[in-house]
């Protein structure tokens, strides 16, 4: 797309199916790597990537020729098949439904990146569940607490 000029920084936060602490150290490196590559393959830019065992974060510069849904489409099943593939987990690997995605402009980049570097701090206090709704009010986003990243029935 010639002549077109974009600044789209879009903070994404996805859990594993349930809030299953499923993420393990010993290989959750391997999956920053993997989810940084497929976001760069198709020409985005990461600036953050971090997880926690139950869900991830990522702060990317997004290029306009991809919508956020397929973005997101490609990044969980891709990162799913390589989970399952890799035999990672114990059982079949899978994201929950849905995500949260939140714009911030280029002057709120450094809290952003920080404040994703910083989750092992972070949750130490505060619960995926509660730094979510926060999330979602602080960006006054009306949601319903049946569809939050449900736990299994």
């Amino acid at each position: 797309m010639p002549n077109t000029y974009t600044q789209l920084y879009i903070h994404f936060v996805f859990a594993v199916k349930y809030r299953a602490a499923m993420l393990k150290p010993e290989w959750d490196e391997r999956l920053r790597l993997y989810i940084t590559a497929i976001v760069q393959n198709h020409h985005h830019k990461m600036l953050a990537i971090n997880n926690m065992p139950d869900h991830l974060h990522m702060l990317i510069g997004l290029h306009p020729a991809q919508s956020i849904s397929e973005l997101m489409r490609v990044v969980k099943g891709e990162s799913s098949e390589w989970i399952n593939k890799e035999k990672l987990t114990p059982t079949k690997f899978n994201w929950q439904d849905g995500f949260g995605a939140f714009s911030y402009s280029k002057s709120q980049l450094d809290n952003v990146v920080n404040y994703i570097a910083n989750q092992q701090e972070h949750h130490k206090k505060t619960s995926f569940l509660e730094e979510y709704k926060d999330m979602l009010q602080k960006f006054g986003i009306d949601y319903n607490e049946a569809y939050i990243f449900t736990q299994p029935e």
